[in-house]
């Protein structure tokens, strides 16, 4: 006869207990695997952040080192940036000087015996003004020397005739950096009415036409090419001394014809 197990399974024992099995063994299991992940996960996060932390504390400490150092070289190079723009500064107005005395020099060199000067006013640039000088006003030249972007001479006198005026003209041109000469005047008195003529050329009369084959002239002696620098308002002038204004008297007076 076949034998026959009467216990309960549940209740049974060996090799022959059924398994017992299930979905909540599964959930345990997974929940336990799921808790062990997060567990590794936030021990490794926590890792790198400290990491991190500590990194910046780093960062900050060789940031407060370096920041010191370069505060105490912070005065070197100021005076370092001071001195290039000494250096820079200097270098501009000695290429851009302009050098008045060697054109006044050459003036007096090549001024013909037939012409005499009355007024001689020497500007860096249009906007300069100065005074009145000998009576013929601070701006012989006019509207020539406003058209003039740097240094002028403008020049007011006498010479022997229009053909004294036009060879003084040429003359001018041997100055060096001498770029054009204008005349803005030159005329001869009017037979009758001459001014200079009629005081017999006193010191009040402000017309050097003391006979009547003697023209009067005004001027203007342009250095276009000479050096025009930039002010911190962004407007040229020209860097060269103010201003210079002479006043010459007779030098030569022309014998009556």
């Amino acid at each position: 006869m076949r034998p026959i197990n009467l216990i309960p399974p549940e209740d049974q024992r060996g090799a022959s207990a059924p398994t017992r099995t299930g979905p909540i063994v599964y959930i345990v299991v997974g929940a336990l695997v799921a808790a062990l992940a997060g567990v590794t996960a936030l021990a490794l996060t926590n890792g790198q952040i400290s990491d991190r932390k500590a990194e910046i504390v780093k960062l900050k400490r060789e940031d407060a080192v370096v920041g010191a150092r370069a505060q105490r070289l912070s005065s070197y190079t100021a005076f370092r940036t001071l001195d290039e723009q000494r250096i820079a500064t200097v270098g501009s107005l000695a290429d851009s000087r302009f050098d008045w005395e060697r054109v006044m020099r050459e003036l007096s060199l090549i001024l013909p015996s037939d012409v005499w000067l009355t007024n001689l006013t020497a500007t860096a640039s249009p906007q300069v003004s100065i005074g009145s000088g000998g009576g013929e006003g601070s701006s012989s030249g006019g509207n020539l020397r406003g058209a003039i972007a740097g240094p002028a001479l403008e020049i007011n006198g006498c010479a022997d005739g229009q053909e004294g005026v036009a060879g003084f003209v040429t003359t001018l041109k041997d100055i060096d950096g001498v770029t054009r000469v204008g005349v803005q005047s030159s005329a001869l008195p009017e037979i009758g009415k001459g001014a200079g003529v009629a005081s017999g050329g006193g010191s009040g009369s402000s017309d050097c036409r003391t006979r009547r084959f003697v023209a009067q002239f005004q001027i203007v002696v342009a250095f276009d090419a000479a050096p025009i620098t930039q002010t911190s308002t962004g407007e040229e002038v020209a860097a060269a001394p103010a201003a210079e204004s002479t006043e010459e008297g007779s030098t030569t007076t022309p014998a009556e014809g």
